[in-house]
C-alpha cells in the first residue's frame, strides 16, 4: 500500500511541475475553437513526454530507496558490509566511473539494481536475499552487472527513449483524435466526445506498440551488462551467477519503475516476450557461453 501511494503521489507531482511548466512557458493550449494548434500540441507533448520521463529519472535514487526500503551502508558495520562496499569500490574504479552509494534491501528474493540519472553518482543496491544465496563470485558478477549497466549510461539512455516514445504517442493520439472526430463524426466546432473517446483508445493502443520499442531495448542492454559483468568478475562467475538465479524459483518482481533495472529476468514466449525488461535467463546463459 505504501509503494503505491509513494508511485501516486511521485506521478502527481510530476505532473503539477510539468504543467507549471508549460505555464510558465506560455504555450498556448492544444485545443482551440479552430481546431488543433500543432505547433501547441509538440510542444506540451515534448515537455510533458520527455519533462515526466527524465524528472523520474532524476529522482530515481530516492524513490527506489523508499519502494524496496533500502539502506544505504554509510559506514560499514559487518565483515560482508565491508567487501560489498570494498567490491563496489573497486569495480567502479575499473569501469572509469564514480563510487556509486551501496545500499541493502530486506527481501528473501535474489535481487539487485542499479539507478541514478549519473553514471558519476549512482546507486547500487542488492537483496538480503541474494547475500545469502549466492557466494562471493556469483555475488560480485551481479554487482560487474550493475556497475556495468551505469557505467554505459543505460538508465539514462532507457530515459530518453521512453521520453521520445512518450512524446510521439501523446501527439499523434490527439491528432488521431482530432481527425475522427472532425473527419467521421463531422464536429463544427470545438471538441465533440469523439475526441476524447478517440484520443485515449489510440493512447492505449500506441502505448502499447511504442512499449515494444522500449521493451526490446531493455533486453539488448541486458547482453551488454551481463557481457561488463563477465569482464568485471570473471565469464564463470558471470554465468554462475545467472545459473544460480535460473534455478531460484520464480523471483517477485521488483516495483514497475525499477523492474527494468533488475538482475533477475522472466520467463514467457510468444506475444509475452516482447514485453518483458530481461530476455530469458537461459539465453542469457547460452550469450555468455557462445562467446567462450
Amino acid at each position: 500500500m505504501k509503494r503505491i501511494a509513494l508511485f501516486l503521489a511521485t506521478n502527481l507531482a510530476i505532473v503539477l511541475v510539468l504543467s507549471f511548466t508549460l505555464r510558465l512557458l506560455g504555450v498556448e493550449p492544444y485545443l482551440n475553437q479552430q481546431g488543433l494548434n500543432l505547433g501547441s500540441l509538440l510542444v506540451f507533448a515534448a515537455v510533458m513526454g520527455m519533462g515526466g520521463s527524465f524528472i523520474s529519472l532524476a529522482i530515481s535514487k530516492w524513490s527506489a530507496k523508499r519502494m524496496v526500503g533500502a539502506q544505504v551502508i554509510e559506514t560499514p558495520g559487518t565483515p560482508g558490509e565491508v567487501w560489498l562496499v570494498d567490491t563496489v569500490r573497486r569495480q567502479a574504479q575499473i569501469a572509469g566511473i564514480g563510487m556509486p552509494e551501496v545500499a541493502i534491501f530486506d527481501s528473501p528474493e535474489v535481487n539487485a539494481f542499479a539507478t541514478g540519472m549519473n553514471k558519476n553518482n549512482a546507486l547500487v543496491a542488492v537483496s538480503t536475499g541474494l547475500l545469502q544465496a549466492m557466494n562471493k563470485s556469483e555475488a560480485e558478477a551481479v554487482l560487474g552487472h550493475e556497475i556495468s549497466h551505469v557505467a554505459n549510461g543505460d538508465m539514462v539512455t532507457l530515459a530518453l527513449i521512453q521520453g521520445v516514445v512518450n512524446t510521439f504517442v501523446m501527439f499523434f493520439s490527439r491528432v488521431i483524435g482530432h481527425l475522427v472526430d472532425k473527419l467521421v463524426f463531422k464536429t463544427e466546432r470545438g471538441q465533440g466526445p469523439a475526441f476524447f473517446v478517440t484520443m485515449i483508445i489510440a493512447e492505449m493502443v500506441l502505448g502499447i506498440l511504442a512499449s515494444i520499442i522500449v521493451f526490446w531495448f531493455s533486453r539488448q542492454r541486458e547482453f551488454r551488462a551481463d557481457s561488463g559483468g563477465a569482464s568485471l568478475a570473471g565469464r564463470g562467475a558471470m554465468i554462475a551467477a545467472l545459473e544460480r538465479l535460473k534455478a531460484q524459483h520464480e523471483p517477485a518482481p521488483l516495483p514497475e519503475k525499477m523492474a527494468a533495472f533488475g538482475i533477475s529476468g522472466g520467463v514467457g514466449g510468444g506475444l509475452k516476450r516482447l514485453f518483458m525488461t530481461h530476455p530469458p535467463l537461459e539465453e542469457r546463459i547460452a550469450a555468455l557461453k557462445q562467446a567462450l
